[in-house]
């Protein structure tokens, strides 16, 4: 059943909120789970606004940390459809706590990269594929924590690579690069995140490394994303 009553287009829009979960997000980790757990009701009101009707809504979360200091340096959850299955995502949400880490860097692009893999939503006649990433930290190089027990199979061996996983010239799963992939990344103004201003449709907002998120905007973000959902940005 359609989320809002808008005579537009309809969209099935699925979207990962990739979420730095080390020691150094504790002074802003509550105010990024806060604009994770508002971000829904937002977003489908701009779309509403801006006469696109969302059909189906999922959103996924993948916590990170850093695979060679942390016991727990990936959590993925599965994608929860909105607003039905709201309790059970607020319940992940509000369970993440920010704590370890190593000495800077950590496995941001390995989120990306698993995130790619999802589940995506392939029916309905528009669809947005969509990956936010929240992070006061540059990333690891890929493969740089693969000597990790726990580091994920199946990774890209390096930032090209996921690149080309990002582009669609290596399709990975059910995501949809060309028309329907959407990167929106809060990070500091360093490797990787500013290297990937040459992706298509990529967005980068640069926040203060090693002093948290304060300069997130996520009411710009959801308008940002608004806008490239019906193929113009403004």
């Amino acid at each position: 059943m359609p989320i809002v009553a808008g005579q537009g287009l309809d969209y099935n829009v699925d979207i990962v909120m990739c979420i730095d979960a080390t020691g150094s997000m504790s002074p802003i980790i509550e105010e990024v789970k806060t604009n994770a757990l508002s971000f829904y009701k937002k977003f489908v009101a701009e779309m509403d606004e801006a006469n696109k009707r969302v059909e189906q809504l999922r959103i996924k979360v993948i916590v990170f940390r850093d695979y060679e200091c942390d016991t727990e340096p990936m959590t993925q959850s599965e994608f929860f459809v909105l607003p039905d299955e709201n309790d059970a995502f607020e319940s992940f949400v509000r369970g993440i706590t920010a704590s370890g880490g190593g000495d800077g860097p950590e496995n941001g692009l390995e989120a990306i990269a698993l995130a790619l893999k999802s589940d995506w939503v392939t029916t309905g006649s528009k669809r947005r594929h969509v990956i936010l990433m929240f992070s006061d930290a540059p990333a690891l190089e890929l493969g740089q924590r693969s000597g990790s027990p726990k580091y994920p199979s199946g990774m890209p061996a390096n930032l090209q690579e996921l690149g080309d996983w990002w582009e669609g010239t290596a399709q990975i799963g059910t995501f949809e690069a060309s028309k329907c992939g959407r990167l929106v990344v809060f990070a500091p103004d360093a490797y990787p995140w500013s290297d990937m201003q040459t992706w298509n449709n990529y967005w980068h907002t640069p926040s203060s490394g090693g002093t948290g998120l304060e300069d997130v905007d996520i009411d710009a973000a959801i308008r940002l994303l608004v806008c490239s959902v019906g193929g113009t940005v403004q």
